[in-house]
């Protein structure tokens, strides 16, 4: 018998996952069947009791518009590779999440009918009130701009009460912890203090838009058992960025 989903101190979030965390260490494989089996459960398990997912993807694990540059490719046409490659992982998760009978609709930036819809924000909180888990690919639909970028967009454009980073790491610290082991963690920052400490949680663009729009960011390790649940609830877990 399952439990009840958690009852969620959030209506509406939004998560941010990399490519990255799509990517099997052990498996070599850019697109993990276990990562996506996993990451499904988890959110399968926050379903209900009127909390309303949206997901945005990134496509590293795939291709990425900045390292293509560095081997000869155009920076715009790199990064609409690297677009696409989010809409790759999009219908990744889309596939894995309705084999747990958790019905989901993809949203892309570059129209691509045969796939998926293209995004409409009226349609998208159409999807979330019914229950739906909306996955937003292709990034904002324009180079030069990140998926955390497209994250703070989409969040904002859908109300998100707040836009949860998903990490292999538990917050935000000094440094990178894993090559500097005295880094410091942090549990609260403003906006200005993780800009203003340079810590690369997110770019410029999407702090400016969370913090305009006054969106809580919280960074959290999303691999640790019952995390997202814990976030959702209230717990104390990860790093939350808000105002001061």
């Amino acid at each position: 018998m399952t439990s009840p989903p958690t009852v969620a101190r959030f209506q509406r979030v939004l998560l941010k996952l990399s490519g990255e965390v799509l990517h099997g260490p052990r498996s070599g494989l850019s697109i993990d069947p276990d990562v996506l089996h996993s990451l499904a459960r988890q959110i399968k398990a926050v379903q209900g009791n009127g909390l309303e997912v949206a997901i945005v993807v990134g496509g590293g694990n795939i291709f990425r518009g900045t390292t293509g540059q560095t081997r000869g490719i155009d920076r715009n046409t790199g990064d609409y590779m690297g677009m696409l490659a989010t809409i790759i992982n999009a219908l990744a998760i889309q596939d894995a999440l309705e084999k747990e009978g958790v019905e989901t609709r993809v949203q892309t930036a570059i129209e691509m009918r045969q796939v998926a819809e293209p995004f409409i924000r009226r349609r998208a909180l159409r999807h979330l009130a019914k229950g739906r888990v909306v996955i937003f690919g292709g990034g904002t639909g324009n180079p030069y701009f990140s998926t955390d970028t497209a994250a703070a967009l989409r969040a904002s454009e859908i109300g998100a009460h707040a836009l949860l980073k998903a990490t292999k790491v538990d917050g935000v610290y000094s440094a990178d912890p894993f090559t500097h082991p005295q880094a410091t963690r942090f549990e609260k920052l403003t906006y200005a203090e993780a800009l203003s400490k340079q810590l690369k949680v997110m770019d410029a663009a999407a702090f400016a838009l969370c913090m305009e729009n006054r969106i809580p960011i919280i960074v959290f390790d999303f691999f640790k058992e019952g995390n997202l649940e814990k976030v959702l609830s209230g717990a104390p877990v990860g790093t939350v960025i808000m105002e001061g």
